[in-house]
Formats: structure tokens, C-alpha cells, sequence
């Protein structure tokens, strides 16, 4: 559902005239195919599923909003800002990501339902947060939240 989406979205664009969008569009799609590519296998020869995709979009926005950081430190904003607005084409194929509360209400429940008790059981708890919230939340700060948690 997903990729049609993508693929509707690239059509809109070139109908548009919207380069920075279709640009940003393509960058998607291409990493996309090097995902499935990396994913095929003999026995199963259809593309990854949606969670995989939107991790894969998460990743592609943690990686602009670093090059922002290092860009901005150097002074070069026109670079900082094309980062940006990349990042805002992609954030319009994720879900709504969810705000401070909704990640401590889901973590306090991923914790009880894995029976957590220590900062050993974490990797267990990270997995079924992922899992379920799939490009819904920053899972480095679910971890930080998991870690306090479980600290505690």
C-alpha cells in the first residue's frame, strides 16, 4: 500500500512540476529498491513489507537531520535548508508520530507485557515497541525512556 502510495506520489509530483518533492521522492524509492534487493531471497521474491518501509523512511530522517546539524555548525544554511525540506516530503508518507505521552503510556505497557524487571530485559522491550509503532515513534528516545524505566 505503501509503494503505491510512493509511486502516486512521484506521478503527482512530475504532473506538479515539483522538483524538490520529486527528487526527494525518487531518493525514497531508490533506497527502497536497495532494500528489497538486500531482503530477496530464493523463496521469497515480493518487496519488504510496509513496517520495513516506514523504519526505513525513520532512518532516512535520522540521517538528514545529522547532515542539518554538521551543515548548520559549518555555516552552510542553504544546504541545512534543502535537508529539511527533504525531510518534510518524507514525514508525509509516515504515520503521526507520537507525542511524549503516548511513548511513556506505550512503554510502561511494552515493560508489563514482557515482564521486564531490569535494564537486561531492555532488548526484549525495544523489540515489541518496534514491532507495534513501526515509524509511529523516535524509538532513541523510547530507549532512553525504556532505560529510566527500568532503572528505576
Amino acid at each position: 500500500m505503501l509503494r503505491e502510495k510512493l509511486t502516486e506520489a512521484m506521478k503527482e509530483a512530475m504532473r506538479a512540476k515539483d522538483q524538490a518533492a520529486l527528487g526527494t521522492i525518487r531518493l525514497i524509492l531508490a533506497k527502497l529498491k536497495d532494500v528489497d534487493i538486500a531482503a530477496r531471497t530464493e523463496a521469497s521474491r515480493e518487496g519488504v513489507a510496509d513496517d520495513k518501509i516506514l523504519s526505513m523512511m525513520q532512518g532516512m530522517i535520522k540521517q538528514r537531520n545529522e547532515s542539518i546539524s554538521l551543515y548548520e555548525k559549518g555555516g552552510r544554511t542553504d544546504l541545512a535548508d534543502k535537508e529539511k525540506a527533504e525531510i518534510a516530503v518524507i514525514e508525509r508518507f509516515l504515520p503521526q508520530q507520537m507525542d511524549e505521552a503516548a511513548v511513556e503510556t506505550a512503554v510502561r505497557e511494552a515493560i508489563a507485557a514482557a515482564g521486564a524487571t531490569s535494564v537486561k530485559d531492555m532488548g526484549g522491550v525495544m523489540a515489541a515497541l518496534k514491532g507495534k509503532y513501526a515509524g509511529q515513534m523516535d524509538f532513541a528516545k523510547a530507549s532512553a525512556a525504556v532505560k529510566k524505566a527500568l532503572s528505576a
